[in-house]
């Protein structure tokens, strides 16, 4: 499996992390929505966002309050960039150009993918110590 089965549009079925203890969290929540684009030339885009965000009290999008701001800001996940595969090893690597995190800017996103029955399916390995 290489590059060329990678590209396409993806929508999101599931983001969950699997703990060394067996716990499943929805970071983004159980129901969460999502698109994972990877274009034939190499760029790459994804964007998921939790279902139950609240809507701000005004239509003016820079008039959110703080507490709005930030549930808007942690229920959002996005980022671009372009992308390489390693067909070997099954593995492909996001190249961050932009992020709604700014610290990610920059930095790679390394994940393991499997396709099967036109599912794609992105998993990495976290460590915290």
């Amino acid at each position: 499996m290489g590059r060329e089965d990678l590209v396409g549009t993806w929508h999101l079925v599931s983001s969950e992390f699997r703990h060394a203890d067996g716990e499943v969290t929805y970071p983004i929540g159980k129901n969460a929505v999502g698109l994972l684009i990877y274009t034939a030339e190499g760029h790459m885009a994804v964007q998921l966002m939790r279902i139950d965000r609240p809507a701000f009290t005004s239509d003016d999008v820079f008039q959110g309050t703080p507490e709005e701001i930030k549930a808007a800001y942690e229920g959002f996940a996005a980022y671009f960039g372009t992308y390489t595969v390693d067909d070997v090893a099954g593995i492909v690597t996001h190249h961050v150009q932009g992020h709604i995190f700014p610290n990610r800017i920059g930095s790679q996103v390394t994940r393991e993918f499997t396709l099967v029955d036109q599912c794609l399916t992105l998993r990495a390995s976290v460590r915290r110590d």
